[in-house]
């Protein structure tokens, strides 16, 4: 795996802290006075009458550098030195974009420091091997698994430091393995994989994260999944992206799943997305998003622009039976169970509904309840 710098801000040394950067312009001063009366008599380095008593020689216990020790710095040097430590420290603060953060925020993105982690593929003939399996798994998913193939080789050949693959839009009708085929995809990259319903309340925050200054402002599941894995490219997979709804805030402002897409869908914005909870840049380019939808004319043309649908059709009798004896031979269940399996499947009674993978991931459960369920004397 390759390393990938994600967050763009920088993280402060924790010893160069306010009191240290006053001890150090302390102990510049002290070295430029004892160079300036190295000739002079003791006497005269002292503070002439009327001064401020010296600072107490306690407060400078801190000074490593050896120095003149006629010389001393006034309780006012001292003053002075510890205000301009504190302009210093507070600019130092601005510059790393992290200085609008409480503590405990800054201390959960500490983890993003030295970078994130990328998944990578090691050979052309391995992402050959992984799109084989996929294709194996799903092949009514050819069209996808084609394009994925596709930009796993480009990644090898290219020289890229990690797996980049290009967003992608699912369409067809439902039961044919959309969100499944994404998580199978993640399960064989071994890439944390996030998949988020779309139909839920309020789908845009549960995905890039409330405001900053929102009552319950909270990063969306995209950083929290990096934060947890500290992987820059992992499989985020929208499903029924197109049934999203819209959140409103109480200033009447809409913020749509499909708007906050936009900007992490695009390699060159999405090289400096903003997170609306930390109001920080993160570079999200690297993200593998699989969005599904049932009826892709729903959704805004900005958004298919940058996702162009995949269309897929609907499964036969012939390859949901082929798929419980693939899965079910994966499973270790029983040639009986499995032959049990795809004969209901291919039951004429069945033919009236719409074959549905779902119905045969069902019916291969069935199975291995029932082959694994205990004899009863």
């Amino acid at each position: 795996m390759s390393r990938l710098p994600f967050i763009h801000a920088r993280f402060p040394d924790p010893a160069e802290t306010e009191r240290a950067l006053a001890l150090r312009l302390q102990r510049h001063l002290l070295k430029i006075r004892a160079a300036s009366c190295e000739a002079d008599p003791p006497d005269q380095a002292k503070p002439p009458p009327g001064e401020s008593d010296p600072a107490d020689p306690a407060s400078l216990d801190d000074l490593d550098e050896p120095t003149n020790p006629h010389v001393r710095l006034t309780n006012e040097d001292v003053r002075r030195l510890e205000r301009r430590a504190a302009r210093l420290f507070k600019a130092r603060m601005a510059a790393t974009g992290l200085s609008h953060l409480k503590k405990d925020e800054r201390e959960r993105l500490e983890v993003l420091k030295n970078g994130v982690r990328l998944i990578s593929i090691p050979s052309e003939h391995r992402a050959d091997e992984l799109a084989a399996e996929l294709h194996a798994d799903m092949p009514w998913m050819a069209p996808a698994t084609e394009l994925v193939w596709h930009a796993m080789r480009s990644s090898v050949r290219e020289g890229w430091p990690g797996l980049r693959l290009p967003p992608m839009l699912l369409d067809g009708p439902p039961g044919i393995g959309k969100s499944h085929w994404a998580r199978r995809l993640g399960a064989l990259l071994a890439a944390p994989t996030m998949v988020i319903e779309a139909t839920g309340e309020n789908a845009s925050f549960s995905v890039v994260g409330s405001q900053r200054g929102w009552s319950g402002a909270q990063p969306g599941r995209l950083l929290e999944t990096v934060l947890q894995s500290q992987v820059g490219n992992p499989v985020i997979v929208v499903d029924e992206v197109e049934k999203a709804g819209t959140a409103v805030s109480n200033k009447g402002q809409a913020f749509g799943l499909a708007e906050a897409l936009l900007p992490l869908l695009e390699p060159l914005t999405a090289r400096g997305w903003s997170c609306p909870c930390y109001q920080v840049k993160f570079d999200m380019s690297w993200v593998g998003w699989v969005l599904t939808s049932n009826d892709f004319r729903r959704l805004p043309e900005p958004l298919l622009s940058r996702c162009p649908p995949i269309r897929l059709r609907s499964l036969t009798v012939a390859e949901l039976v082929a798929f419980i004896r693939h899965e079910g031979a994966k499973r270790a269940l029983s040639d009986a169970a499995i032959e049990a399996a795809a004969e209901a499947m291919a039951d004429p009674a069945l033919h009236h509904h719409r074959p549905s993978l779902r119905v045969a991931a069902r019916m291969l459960q069935r199975a291995a309840n029932l082959e694994r369920a205990p004899v009863l004397h």
